[in-house]
């Protein structure tokens, strides 16, 4: 078995390296001078940080950053409001239109959605929802309820019946029962949809540069994407909103990561 452990732990080191190379190679250019004429591989001998500065003031990324942080906050909270009251029933009561709605939402999971970008774009252009906040927080949630009522439907299906019926016994309503007993205990699971839908959103690409055509409207993903036209011979600029880009969901990864594991596995495999 050792020899086998040996090699299982080679593979895992050669796996965070493959991980962490571009990460490196993303930093180091970064903080080097577009002067520089030195190997990608080596780290500079000096801090510059101009190139933050500038990415940031230049390509007006500072209203792109809000603009990322309102519609993934907005959308994520939509997100767990709706998938919670909604996942309720379908795990608690597993009637024969439950089981039908359940499976409905499995079956969107596989849906790629730009199979339906041209007439979802019409119906934006007659809805008036072109470059809103709004528009941008509707199309996300419907897009992505379905893996949150599977992630939440799941969790909540490994919770005992009998603290419901406790708490209904004590005199408690069924949304005293979702919002004071189950909400408390869907920590782990919360903390799944949050990185997993978080990270969708915030990097999305493909509605944004569609839905999203004013530049004081634009994400940061699309906002970026003018750094490959405008400013393609400063790649320290691009790496550098490269990393301001990555920077908020690598923090919100640390404060969640202890729930995130477990409540990824028993959203998954329960239900």
């Amino acid at each position: 078995m050792k020899p086998v452990k040996k090699w299982m732990d080679i593979v895992t080191i050669l796996i965070c390296i493959a991980h962490i190379l571009p990460f490196y190679v993303l930093l180091t250019t970064s903080l080097k001078k577009d002067s520089d004429l030195s190997s990608k591989w080596s780290p500079p001998h000096y801090l510059y940080l101009d190139n933050f500065k500038d990415a940031w003031t230049r390509a007006h990324l500072g209203s792109a950053f809000i603009n990322d942080v309102v519609i993934t906050g907005l959308t994520i909270l939509v997100l767990i409001l709706l998938g919670m009251i909604s996942s309720y029933p379908l795990a608690r009561y597993r009637t024969r239109w439950n089981r039908f709605m359940y499976t409905v939402f499995i079956a969107a999971l596989i849906v790629p959605p730009l199979t339906i970008l041209v007439p979802l774009y019409k119906f934006y252009v007659s809805l008036g929802a072109l470059n809103t906040y709004w528009g941008m927080v509707l199309l996300h949630v419907t897009f992505y309820i379905p893996i949150t009522i599977f992630l939440y439907t799941g969790f909540i299906s490994s919770i005992p019946r009998e603290l419901d019926e406790a708490a209904l016994m004590d005199g408690s309503t069924r949304l005293g029962v979702i919002f004071k007993l189950i909400l408390p205990l869907l920590k782990p699971v919360t903390a799944t949809v949050i990185i997993v839908n978080g990270v969708n959103i915030w990097n999305d690409y493909q509605f944004s540069i569609f839905f999203l055509q004013k530049t004081s409207a634009q994400t940061f993903t699309v906002a970026l994407s003018a750094f490959f036209g405008q400013y393609t011979n400063n790649v320290g600029w691009v790496a550098a909103g490269s990393v301001i880009a990555a920077l908020p969901l690598a923090v919100l990864y640390l404060f969640l990561q202890k729930y995130f594991i477990h409540g990824l596995s028993a959203g998954a495999v329960k239900g």
